[in-house]
């Protein structure tokens, strides 16, 4: 792990970079895109290495492991980013303890979400995860749910919706990652032709954020290469 304040600025320079050189490849500002830093499976002395070099935004799977991170952390300066599934027993520790969930997927989670949000917190900023490619069983909302769901979250006052989230199915080819994100380009542009207000596209990873940067993400969630590969 890259626990070491020198080894994750070293690290974090290194995908500040990459991020910076896709972004003027795209003809765009890196200033538009906001790196998160995965810190699942990393510890709290990570996480504060990789603060300390100048990280802002950390994303979390799983809540179990994250709840109590967070807490460990507790540095005011943190973004904390719930980025894995969401099951609706857990929708209360999530809501009381991250900034942003990214994986809403159905009504009933986002419902739950705005219940539990504590009135003395801001609303909390949601994306709509969307599942794009033949994957059965993966997470994220169905493509002909879309127009519902996002009606649904916007109806609910302890949550703004900001945008769409995907996992894209795994492709070698950086032409086959960038149609996924593409994909998921186009939908967010259809809800805004709809009158949604959307500045979030939360896609690519450590292997694959560049291409997503070509088609306009503009949050990147990178663990691997930022902290090394889990322990």
């Amino acid at each position: 792990m890259l626990t070491g304040p020198q080894n994750a600025a070293s690290a974090l320079a290194q995908v500040r970079a990459r991020i910076a050189a896709a972004a003027r490849a795209a003809g765009r500002d890196p200033h538009e895109i906001t790196l998160i830093g995965v810190t699942k499976g990393h510890s709290s002395d990570a996480v504060r290495a990789a603060l300390t070099s100048g990280l802002t935004d950390c994303g979390e799977n799983f809540v179990q492991e994250a709840v109590p991170k967070v807490l460990a952390v507790d540095d005011p300066r943190v973004i904390w980013h719930f980025i894995g599934a969401l099951q609706s027993n857990k929708t209360r520790a999530v809501a009381e303890h991250f900034d942003w969930v990214h994986t809403v997927d159905r009504p009933k989670i986002a419902r739950r979400l705005a219940e539990h949000r504590p009135h003395q917190l801001p609303p909390l900023q949601v994306c709509l995860q969307l599942r794009i490619g033949d994957e059965p069983g993966k997470s994220g909302a169905d493509v002909a749910a879309l127009p519902g769901l996002a009606e649904a979250v916007c109806a609910l006052p302890r949550l703004v919706l900001r945008g769409l989230m995907c996992i894209p199915p795994e492709e070698d080819e950086p032409s086959r990652q960038r149609h996924w994100f593409a994909e998921l380009r186009r939908h967010r542009d259809q809800l805004a032709a709809r009158g949604y207000r959307l500045d979030v596209l939360s896609m690519g990873m450590s292997s694959d954020f560049e291409q997503a940067i070509a088609e306009g993400a503009t949050h990147v969630r990178v663990g691997t290469a930022i902290f090394g590969p889990r322990g």
